[in-house]
């Protein structure tokens, strides 16, 4: 069966072709019922049996995709008539339809929420009890059958609440390892600059022999410093180990963000002007906050152009947005909405393989902000958006 038709999964497309499936069946046994009933009872499975074929043809080959999540459930409307006309139209009905109104419920408890089975039970009891009433089955027969109602909805409840219960689990599985691939691929993108620079400083040492003392201790401590990064970004991959339930655990404290912004830009190989006010923080992971700076402050020395500059202020209640602006031609209209994507095509770089901007708007929603691309004149700047670190002033 290909995919486009297959009946297991948990789309729209899924649940209408498994509700397609349960009207076949109806459309199967009306026909076989037709060899044995009386001739009073011929008239009735037929009109059964064409609609039931009617709405499997239907529910198999709408493009349920186009419609809303919520679309099958108008199926529902079809199972309950046919159901009700089953009850009033055929002696026994009652006990022939209650297998599909179990099948029903089981069907919504499978793909919809609590919330859609108890609301589909009050129509459900109505379409179910109402055709006994009226054709007077007696006290036993409907009291059985308003009874049965409340037993499947039920069944149906509890199967929604082991499905939402093992959808969050694999939503808590898919959260761990994504975080899991996001601090091997923030070590695997980050480290680069910092060993470029070590390399760097290593051949410059070697080769110079006669370079003056203090110019050989710039260098040598310009290099300890990418060396000291490097040896935070290996360490970061144990934080692997920290990933739970809620994602990734954040050393969260009040960082002030232009001290966090200047050691930043002292790793870089341009230079980065820093304008942010001294008495602006912001409530982060220091470790974190200073990727996300250095990503964004490389990002724009490699496509950019000078002045960088890295600006802040309080954006919305309890936030601060920080910019960091370059001068060069910024992001073309095109590739925008691919900024952000994981290994990204928006980047065209030969040594870039997509990461870094996804990482910096992981780390961002991360600490509850997040992260986006406004165009400059001229240039590009982007921003991070983080909470504060102290109340805003009144």
């Amino acid at each position: 069966m290909s995919e486009q038709r297959s009946v297991l999964g948990e789309n729209p497309g899924h649940a209408a072709r498994q509700m397609a499936l349960v009207f076949a069946l109806g459309t199967i046994l009306s026909t076989v019922g037709l060899l044995t009933a009386p001739d009073d009872q011929r008239g009735p499975l037929v009109v059964i049996a064409a609609v039931a074929l009617a709405v499997a043809a239907a529910a198999w080959w709408l493009p349920w995709a186009r419609f809303d999540r919520l679309a099958p459930l108008a199926l529902c409307l079809p199972v309950l008539a046919l159901l009700s006309y089953c009850t009033w139209a055929l002696v026994g009905g009652s006990i022939g339809t209650a297998p599909f109104l179990t099948m029903l419920f089981v069907w919504v408890g499978l793909h919809f929420t609590v919330t859609t089975v108890l609301a589909l039970g009050p129509v459900a009891a109505l379409a179910y009890v109402t055709p006994l009433v009226l054709d007077e089955r007696g006290a036993v027969v409907i009291s059985g059958a308003a009874l049965f109602v409340p037993a499947v909805m039920g069944v149906g409840a509890l199967i929604s609440q082991q499905i939402g219960y093992q959808r969050r689990d694999r939503d808590t599985i898919r959260r761990m390892e994504r975080w899991r691939a996001a601090l091997t691929a923030t070590l695997a993108h980050d480290v680069r600059s910092p060993l470029t620079a070590v390399q760097f400083a290593l051949e410059t040492l070697d080769e110079e022999d006669d370079l003056p003392k203090a110019q050989r201790h710039e260098i040598v401590t310009m290099a300890l410093r990418q060396a000291g990064r490097i040896r935070r970004l290996a360490t970061n991959l144990l934080d692997a180990e920290r990933v739970d339930s809620r994602g990734l655990q954040l050393d969260m404290r009040p960082v002030r963000l232009s001290t966090a912004a200047e050691e930043a830009a002292g790793y870089l190989a341009a230079p980065v002007e820093v304008a942010v006010d001294p008495g602006l923080t912001v409530l982060a992971d220091p470790e974190r906050l200073e990727q996300i700076l250095v990503n964004l402050a490389a990002n724009a020395i490699r496509h950019g152009s000078p002045p960088i500059v890295v600006s802040a202020g309080r954006e919305a209640p309890g936030m601060v947005a920080v910019h960091i602006r370059d001068h060069g031609p910024g992001v073309p209209e095109e590739k925008r909405d691919q900024l952000f994507a994981r290994f990204s095509s928006a980047d065209t770089s030969p040594d870039s393989v997509g990461l870094g901007l996804w990482i910096t708007r992981e780390l961002a929603l991360a600490h509850g902000g997040d992260a986006r691309y406004t165009p400059a004149d001229p240039g590009a700047c982007f921003t991070v958006v983080l909470p504060a670190g102290d109340p805003a002033p009144e």
